[in-house]
């Protein structure tokens, strides 16, 4: 065998040797790895705003402009008599601030009853009467707040235009289970132990009161106007 001969079947064995290592990397790369160069993988969908996904979620029920630069996270438990003292304050602070601020409400279950007029506001949503029936059920609570079956809260709820048939249809739909299920696995996430828990953009009201609930809420707004 001559020396071009040699030099020849070297050539060979090195390239098929080279041959075969592309094809083993190759096979070995995910499909994400793999991808041509510029293309994009898909973004997970978004669940929620703010506090890493578990402060804001999309179904959550929304006062005031849903652009407005300052958010107010209720922890909400329909039941409590704080959460409805509360409440009168921060619709004023609403009122101040109509262009700038936003309420955001999530559920709690924390006393008796407070499921089933979760469910019932939620069913209000689907008749856009849920500002409505949570003023009236609130208005009403001192009467069926020990009551398992809340028979004041319908009561009151019917008043003010609520369909009753439809919503104990309503209420029970996989739809508000998932609400549901959603805002208690948040409670949870985020540490909430009493009610009503604010945050202010992302912000926990740490001294307890209307007052300091409206002084974090005007620093913030007086950031978001500099």
């Amino acid at each position: 065998m001559n020396r071009h001969s040699v030099v020849l079947i070297i050539s060979v064995v090195i390239l098929a040797a080279f041959a075969a290592a592309v094809f083993f990397y190759s096979s070995s790369q995910s499909p994400q790895q793999a991808q041509a160069p510029g293309s994009t993988v898909q973004e997970p969908e978004r669940k929620s705003e703010l506090g890493g996904g578990q402060l804001v979620r999309f179904h959550s029920p929304v006062f005031g402009p849903a652009q407005a630069p300052v958010t107010i996270v209720e922890f909400f438990d329909p039941s409590c008599e704080a959460c409805r003292a509360f409440h009168p304050y921060v619709k004023q602070i609403l009122t101040e601030n109509p262009k700038d601020v936003r309420l955001v409400l999530r559920y709690v279950l924390f006393h008796q009853g407070s499921e089933e007029v979760a469910r019932m506001l939620e069913a209000a949503r689907k008749q856009n009467l849920h500002e409505q029936v949570l003023e009236a059920v609130l208005k009403a609570q001192p009467g069926w707040h020990d009551d398992p079956k809340v028979a004041e809260a319908w009561a009151a709820a019917e008043r003010v235009g609520l369909d009753l048939e439809q919503a104990r249809q309503d209420m029970h739909t996989p739809s508000v289970d998932a609400v549901l299920e959603t805002d208690m696995q948040d409670v949870k996430a985020v540490g909430v132990r009493g009610t009503p828990t604010f945050f202010v953009n992302g912000r926990a009201l740490s001294e307890f009161g209307p007052e300091p609930l409206r002084r974090l809420v005007s620093s913030e707004v007086a950031k978001a106007r500099e």
